[in-house]
């Protein structure tokens, strides 16, 4: 594929080394850093994460990332947040206390509740397979997931939904941003391919 590059948004939360390796298997030069004039130099902002929602928003908005995320959004700056990466995209979350999130996307985080975590491998349902990420064989594929929070909001921003004790959203859009709950770097052959399909879906928008 072309030489894209994607800055990883380094706030302190999440092992980023599988996302660094997993990019440059297909091609795409990978550095994570919270420095503003080295992300200004790559294509692709991008939020991985483990970890709570409370202390990655305010690690974000302690390193002064928070300002300069939204604002690279409205610059219609492609952005992709993984996992807990994802849940930051929304307007706020519930995980521990009511704490207001990055706010790209439409929609709260809300807790799986007495449907225990949502750990292992599933399936995707894409919602329109006008994408051209979402080709027919990932509706097959399994992709690894570990979480125990989730996406509640307007349909609209929904692409594809997985089944799990309830149905959840499992990828979110909003224009130039991309939320993945799955973590596509540990989700072997199948998370590669659709890395290298997002990417340049998104970087050929």
């Amino acid at each position: 594929m072309n030489s894209y590059s994607i800055g990883i948004v380094d706030y302190g939360l999440g092992n980023h080394a599988s996302v660094i390796h997993s990019l440059k298997d297909i091609g795409v030069k990978a550095l994570s850093t919270d420095k503003i004039s080295d992300l200004n130099a790559v294509d692709i902002l991008m939020l991985p994460g483990v970890g709570a929602f409370p202390p990655a928003m305010n690690s974000l908005h302690n390193r002064g990332l928070v300002d300069y995320i939204r604002e690279q959004a409205n610059l219609k700056r492609p952005i992709i947040g993984i996992c807990l990466g994802m849940q930051l995209l929304a307007e706020s979350s519930f995980e521990h206390k009511h704490t207001t999130g990055l706010g790209l996307i439409p929609g709260s985080i809300q807790a799986f509740s007495n449907l225990g975590n949502h750990i292992g491998w599933n399936t995707l349902k894409f919602l329109n397979m006008e994408s051209t990420y979402s080709n027919s064989k990932n509706n097959d594929e399994a992709f690894y997931f570990n979480h125990s929070f989730f996406y509640q909001g307007p349909s609209e921003y929904q692409v594809a939904t997985t089944q799990h004790s309830i149905v959840f959203p499992s990828i979110i859009k909003n224009g130039n941003v991309v939320g993945l709950q799955f973590h596509p770097e540990k989700s072997q052959l199948a998370g590669k391919i659709f890395l290298k399909n997002l990417i340049t879906d998104m970087m050929n928008a």
